[in-house]
């Protein structure tokens, strides 16, 4: 279950220290090419409530990101503007619909007029924790989850102008039990369209509660990829849409020295292991198994010799993994062992080594070019040089190589682990 979408956005969001930072150009595709497309490079620029520039400072942003620069003047535009982007998490994206929600409350109005459903509880839940940290200096306006586990007096009439939670309930309190009068609603936010359309029942709630509201009320759709599913879903949720999209950062092997090593067992795979490790103490290290079994051995072996290690293992909640990342992250570990499904999408910027002990393939056992890139290509992130070995150990993994090596038009270097001279020089 935690290979599920909704796990790695909430791992993102747990270990994420700051936003990231991207060269790529946003692109715009305006509803009414006529009208003039406003860009902003400070938040002093939008004419915010003061108490709620007090808090987006507070929070460290001194500068609108990227996608904000650009989405903040639609969602505060008068009248408001409907808009999908498309932007990675650490963009920013969440702050930039919080502050829109945020500016369209009247808090002299106490019942509800701005709605965000997301994925799962967890996300509504960060989402949450961005509203009370940006309305830090706002107290008027208030804030309510509709979770499953929230359970209000029958005939409750909602006070708070903020509803966060997750598609059933917030349907439920719209319809059945009618805590919230959805057509007082003036702001509704998608977040997460990509992972919310992987259950079907999301999907449908989703658009039910979107047929209940106002014809004026904005709608804004948030995803971090579009494949068509999910682009005909943003079209039914967001009529009239301005689009924006900021195209996620490409990875590049440039940097990279790869190389590859011949063992015959996981025995020897250790072993070499083990003379590389000794070679390149300076530096941190992530090691890819295939297999959870394979993970906690490795893990266990290495430690054994003394080897400060973190597992990441897909057994663990993601509070738990957000944990280990961290603890890597500060430096209190240099090796971390983890199999492919935790790995994904976690930057850390430090890792200048990524040993494959066991090359990435997909479930029909074709070698899986992309998840090859994103573990080996993050290591050179900003120019950064890095280093990968590939541990082989049969005429399959032989095979593997040879076409990822084809796929990428690069030649992957072979490298004997005796010779311990070499490895210390490639590794400085």
């Amino acid at each position: 279950v935690y290979d599920d979408k909704a796990a790695q956005s909430l791992l993102n969001k747990l270990i994420r220290s700051n936003l990231v930072n991207t060269t790529n150009q946003v692109e715009v595709l305006q509803r009414d090419p006529t009208s003039p497309l406003y860009s902003v490079k400070s938040f002093e620029e939008l004419r915010l409530k003061p108490q709620l520039l007090q808090g987006v400072y507070a929070m460290g942003f001194n500068r609108p990101s990227k996608i904000q620069e650009t989405a903040l003047p639609m969602m505060l535009a008068e009248p408001p503007q409907n808009l999908i982007a498309q932007s990675q998490s650490g963009t920013g994206k969440t702050a930039a619909f919080v502050l829109a929600m945020l500016s369209h409350v009247d808090p002299e109005n106490k019942w509800p007029q701005c709605m965000c459903v997301s994925p799962t509880y967890e996300l509504a839940l960060q989402t949450g924790k961005v509203i009370e940290q940006m309305g830090k200096f706002y107290p008027e306006v208030q804030l309510v989850y509709a979770i499953r586990g929230n359970k209000l007096e029958r005939g409750t009439k909602l006070q708070e102008q903020i509803v966060i939670g997750t598609p059933g309930t917030v349907l439920d309190w719209c319809q059945k039990l009618k805590f919230i009068d959805p057509r007082k609603i003036k702001v509704f936010v998608l977040d997460e369209a990509d992972v919310m359309i992987a259950t079907q029942g999301h999907q449908d709630q989703s658009i039910r509660i979107q047929r209940m509201l106002p014809k004026t009320c904005q709608m804004l759709l948030f995803s971090a990829t579009f494949e068509d599913t999910v682009w005909n879903f943003a079209k039914r949720i967001v009529p009239d849409p301005n689009i924006i999209k900021l195209k996620r950062e490409e990875e590049t092997l440039d940097t990279i020295k790869q190389y590859y090593v011949i063992c015959n067992s996981k025995e020897e795979k250790f072993q070499a292991l083990c003379n590389i490790y000794g070679a390149i103490t300076i530096a941190q290290a992530m090691i890819f198994c295939h297999t959870r079994k394979t993970a906690g051995w490795l893990a266990g072996e290495l430690s054994r010799e003394g080897h400060q290690v973190a597992l990441l293992s897909g057994e663990m909640q993601v509070e738990q993994r957000a944990a280990v990342i961290e603890r890597f992250r500060d430096g209190k570990e240099k090796v971390l062992v983890t199999t492919n499904v935790c790995a994904r999408g976690i930057d850390v910027e430090q890792v200048s080594v990524v040993i494959n002990f066991d090359l990435p393939v997909d479930k029909d056992g074709n070698p899986d070019n992309e998840t090859y890139l994103h573990r080996i290509g993050r290591t050179g992130r900003f120019g950064k040089r890095g280093l990968a070995i590939n541990m082989v150990d049969s005429r399959f993994s032989m095979n593997i190589l040879d076409r990822i090596q084809e796929h990428f038009n690069k030649k992957i270097e072979k490298l004997d682990t005796d010779d311990l001279d070499e490895i210390e020089k490639i590794a400085n």
